[in-house]
């Protein structure tokens, strides 16, 4: 074929991974966070693999947003200037979108093309609609991810889907076994694969269409990973009748997608041939919420080498030389003596330090323990929950050398809870600078990849506390664990499988719920819990035992490190989903 028409692109894709967002690198912002971050891992590790994949997502002209905090804790969001031009190909073709109110849409796209470390290609496609020869408000519609309300939600996800489908069948890539859909932001695909596979029947002088869903399932996956139903898009007919315009009845749509309104998770789902959470226990819990659907897990990871830190790189290229290729050879860290562990460590903690410094004007102390705590700021994260019983934390700091947290994370422009959440931890970092010095706090602002990379290795201790059973996967801790850095974690998500109490980490509390205690009662238990394990486990083996606590490091590394990794998980992907007879 010829290469022009294809836009240069060199492979012939047979996996399509469709999501809403993708995060290769901070200079390309069409992310926001763990979603769109994994999305990059993972096709990352599809090129180090070798496997014919092509990546489809939008082209956020502003980016989500770059966040401003005030010294009082209110977040001010601002666009995000970037060029596509520099980081990004614009492709030369253009296909024509009417299903979008029924009016012509004119598409482009942009390709990032991803080398693996083996030489494979790995080709992204952004979406674009922001054209001269389109409508103002049709232009509009790649400005910014996840903005707008319901009715600009249903255009950029029809925008993804079918508009991501009619792409691809331009470049003349038609021999795609494998639609990977990452969420349900992406589902209406299902919807434009039907409309192509559709038989025309002729019985006497009447003739019937015949949608083939068992062909349009066959092609199909489908990865969930959200474990609350206030997380799965959900659009009233009413506005799917005015927007969406696909040639199929509402009678069809329906009863694929859910009676009362279109639920794009069921959609996906009723239309898949496999379909998968994003942990152990978030498989699970998908099962509980979709009962009439079989959902297996394959537990999320990170690409190992994205991840790990300079420092860390280096020793791992001694003591574990075929890592870069195959991350299971980071087992081979236990073998890593404890003091050069310890002084990589010291050289990830001076780096966020500094930035720190130069930041925030704070100074830090690369001898104190320091925790980390980065991510959204949603309230089941529990971002203030350390700071519950702020006495008892002052305490404990003030009976030892003392303690350092660190932290960062962005709250959706439209979540008053988690914007409070920030002003609160701010609000918490006044009163303790008033009673005591050997307890200190950040909060950096503009959480991005780079700051993710700097913070995951540069603390000793991550720290996650969100409510059971909300957090379905939670890679930020994975990151850490990469790097050495042991995590303290609520038992949800990754570290039900991750901690091997003091192993690799500790927990904080059990597994069990508690849904017999009110929610007040709950975060009173789990800061409580929190604070028992670091008075009594985690400072003393930080300040007392420094050889013991680089043996853990060591074994977060070997055990976690060469687990929880996106090569093991596509591997996983390739066997359970991609090249299978279901």
């Amino acid at each position: 074929m010829n290469s022009y028409l294809r836009g240069g692109i060199e492979i012939d894709p047979t996996i399509a991974y469709f999501s809403m967002e993708i995060g290769m690198e901070t200079a390309v912002p069409t992310y926001s966070g763990g979603l769109g971050v994994l999305a990059g891992d993972t096709l990352k590790s599809c090129a180090d693999l070798g496997l014919p994949v092509i990546g489809v997502s939008l082209l956020y002209r502003q980016g989500y947003f770059r966040q401003e905090i005030t010294e009082q804790g209110e977040q001010k969001e601002h666009p995000v200037l970037w060029n596509p031009e520099d980081r990004l190909l614009k492709l030369p073709g253009k296909v024509v979108l009417t299903e979008i109110e029924g009016r012509d849409i004119l598409v482009q796209a942009w390709l990032y093309t991803y080398t693996g470390n083996t030489g494979m290609d790995v080709p992204i496609l952004f979406l674009d609609t922001d054209l001269e020869a389109n409508r103002e408000d049709d232009r509009r519609l790649t400005d910014a991810l996840y903005a707008g309300g319901q009715e600009f939600r249903l255009k950029q996800e029809i925008l993804l889907g079918i508009g991501g489908v009619k792409y691809l069948r331009s470049l003349g890539f038609n021999q795609i076994r494998t639609y990977h859909m990452n969420e349900g932001h992406s589902s209406l695909l299902t919807l434009e694969l039907l409309r192509e596979y559709q038989r025309t029947v002729f019985e006497t002088w009447d003739a019937e269409t015949v949608w083939d869903v068992d062909k349009v399932k066959s092609l199909c996956v489908f990865t969930t990973h959200t474990p609350v139903a206030a997380g799965h898009d959900r659009f009233s007919f009413d506005l799917v009748e005015r927007v969406l315009k696909t040639g199929l009845s509402m009678n069809v749509i329906r009863r694929l997608s859910g009676e009362d309104c279109l639920n794009m998770t069921t959609l996906g789902l009723n239309l898949s041939r496999f379909a998968n959470g994003v942990a152990y226990q978030h498989g699970d819990v998908s099962s509980g919420m979709f009962p009439h659907h079989r959902i297996d897990f394959i537990t999320n990871g990170i690409h190992t080498y994205t991840w790990v830190h300079e420092a860390f790189r280096k020793l791992f290229d001694r003591h574990a030389r075929l890592w870069t290729n195959d991350p299971k050879y980071l087992r081979e860290a236990m073998t890593i003596p404890r003091e050069e562990v310890w002084r990589a460590h010291l050289d990830c903690k001076n780096r966020l330090f500094d930035r720190i410094s130069k930041l925030m004007g704070a100074t830090f102390d690369p001898e104190i323990l320091t925790l980390g705590f980065a991510r959204r700021a949603a309230a089941y994260k529990r971002a203030s929950l350390m700071f519950r019983d702020l006495d008892r934390l002052i305490d404990i700091a003030e009976n030892s050398p003392g303690l350092q947290i660190v932290y960062a994370g962005k709250s959706h422009p439209k979540d008053g809870e988690g914007k409070r959440l920030i002003q609160e931890i701010h609000q918490y970092k006044q009163r303790i600078e008033k009673r005591t010095q050997k307890l200190k706090l950040v909060y950096m602002p503009n959480y991005t990849m780079d700051l993710g990379y700097c913070i995951t290795a540069g603390v000793d201790v991550w720290v996650n506390t969100p409510i059971r059973p909300h957090e379905a996967s939670g890679t930020s801790g994975m990151k850490a664990a990469l790097n050495g850095v042991p995590n303290l974690s609520i038992l949800d998500g990754w570290w039900v499988e991750g901690c091997i109490e003091g192993v690799t980490g500790w927990a904080i509390g059990d597994l069990d719920p508690r849904l017999d205690l009110s929610a007040e009662e709950r975060d009173d238990l789990d800061c409580r819990n929190l604070h028992d394990k670091l008075e009594s486990v985690v400072v003393p083996k930080f300040y007392e035992d420094r050889d013991g606590w680089a043996g853990m490091q060591c074994q977060a590394i070997a055990i976690n490190g060469s687990l929880f990794n996106t090569h093991r998980q596509m591997e996983q992907y390739v066997t359970k989903a991609y090249f299978t007879s279901r």
